[in-house]
């Protein structure tokens, strides 16, 4: 008896070698607009094939893989762009790993879901890749093994760091557009994982794979990371100033099309920043996954050690004072935030002697409100001053107690202070209290301070909130 399915494949593979022949035709042909106009005809017909039919399939590797191609090699704005939104989809449409709908399990808890056989951006097996996988890897088209993406991390360092970017390249906006997508795969694949509260589920995300890989620097690449992260914000406002000073200069026609290139990369830096942050929380939040396995005992020895990313940011912010600003800036993430900056001013903070019976009985609070109360020392708020400087310190106080502020204001207290509205009221105002108190303290011992922006800002929100509780 006939298969009915069989007829329904045939017309797919049909379909599938039709759409391949046309990307084929495309890289053939000489004419410039012309194999544009394929190519972007190849990627109507993907989307079409796949996210346009309510139950549509997945394409195979090799479609997956020609659209991957278009992406890393584009020459127009219209073709980079189409073929990005295009892999973005499908991975929505089509996830790689995913938590079941609980409801049907009769209530049970979801289960992590992994399509194994799901096409990758990344070499699955990252440090024993399959035969032939080596070399396709290289080519365009092929999976990323974890020295090209350390590759592609240290050219945007370098790209970024460069006036170079922002001459009327379409490299720039090509590597930050591949690393939003490949940040896209990482995170499709790590939060289910994640969420699974799994350490044998974690260990096998693709993120941790290529972290642990041995065919990368890991300290390089993320260090190479938090320099793009610094860079970014300040480059928006450059390449702001660069595109007005271009259209005054440019003729219409070369105006016209750098404006459209700038306006892009514009808003391709803006999501660069937001995709560097989702990356450096991931590998946060797998360093704190992986280290709660550790305690209760399911990590094993193919784990290895790992520097925490939070160490390295530290140390990094430590050593680079003048990065600070640049990156409190553009990093938002409210947990983590508050995290680095309580630990960085800690890192500083001056202990008491231990000398006494009384500061025996010392125990450190070091969380932001103990950080807070250290201000009230003028001693010790003179020391931090000296050590760090006075803007920086404000800088600090300020992003810390935005960060609190977001977290109590959602009521995510991990330690359930504030769970109900009573207490997280009490605690907005005390913390509103201990803030501007700090605050006074700095600004009366460090006697020219500027109140910056962000600074301004930070007590305004903290005098509105006590105000209404008064």
């Amino acid at each position: 008896m006939e298969n009915p399915n069989s007829g329904e494949r045939w017309n797919r593979t049909v379909m599938e070698d039709n759409m391949l022949a046309m990307f084929d035709a495309s890289e053939a042909k000489d004419a410039h607009q012309d194999a544009i106009d394929d190519r972007i005809a190849f990627l109507d017909a993907v989307r079409a094939s796949s996210i346009v039919p309510k139950h549509g399939k997945p394409p195979t590797s090799k479609i997956f893989g020609a659209v991957f191609h278009m992406l890393r090699t584009g020459k127009s704005l219209e073709l980079i762009m189409k073929s990005y939104k295009l892999l973005v989809n499908l991975d929505r449409h089509f996830p790689r790993a995913y938590l079941s709908d609980s409801q049907l399990y009769s209530g049970s808890p979801s289960q992590l879901v992994v399509v194994k056989e799901a096409w990758s951006p990344i070499v699955d097996c990252i440090d024993n890749p399959p035969a032939g996988n080596e070399a396709s890897s290289k080519l365009s088209g092929g999976p990323l093994d974890p020295s090209s993406f350390q590759l592609l991390i240290e050219e945007l360092a370098e790209i970024l760091t460069e006036t170079k970017f922002l001459a009327a390249s379409m490299e720039p906006l090509r590597n930050m557009l591949l690393f939003q997508y490949l940040v896209t795969v990482f995170e499709g694949d790590f939060l289910p994982r994640n969420a699974s509260l799994n350490w044998s589920m974690q260990r096998e995300s693709l993120l941790n794979l290529l972290l642990g890989s041995r065919k990368i620097n890991y300290k390089s690449l993320m260090k190479n990371c938090l320099i793009i992260i610094c860079q970014l914000s300040q480059l928006q406002n450059e390449l702001s100033k660069y595109t007005e000073l271009q259209e005054s200069s440019e003729s219409h026609l070369s105006k016209n099309c750098y404006a459209a290139l700038s306006l892009a990369l514009l808003g391709v830096l803006k999501n660069t920043c937001v995709s560097i942050e989702k990356l450096l929380v991931m590998i946060m939040n797998l360093d704190m996954a992986r280290k709660k396995a550790d305690i209760e005992g399911h990590t094993i020895r193919a784990d290895g050690p790992r520097t925490p990313l939070l160490d390295i940011i530290l140390d990094e912010l430590a050593y680079n004072k003048y990065t600070v600003p640049f990156f409190l800036k553009v990093f938002s993430e409210p947990k983590w935030k508050l995290e680095i900056v309580v630990q960085y001013l800690w890192k500083y903070i001056t202990k008491p002697s231990v000398r006494t019976r009384k500061s025996n009985d010392y125990t450190e609070d070091s969380t932001f409100d103990g950080a807070l109360k250290c201000f009230s020392n003028k001693t010790g708020t003179k020391s931090l001053i000296k050590k760090i400087g006075g803007d920086a310190v404000q800088l600090l106080l300020a992003h810390g107690f935005q960060a609190q502020l977001s977290i109590l204001s959602e009521g995510n207290m991990e330690d359930n202070i504030a769970s109900d509205k009573e207490g997280r009221a009490i605690a907005l105002v005390h913390l509103s209290q201990s803030f501007i108190s700090a605050f006074n303290s700095l600004r009366s011992t460090y006697e020219h301070m500027e109140i910056l922006s962000i600074g301004k800002e930070a007590l305004f929100a903290a005098a509105t909130i006590i105000s209404m509780k008064s």
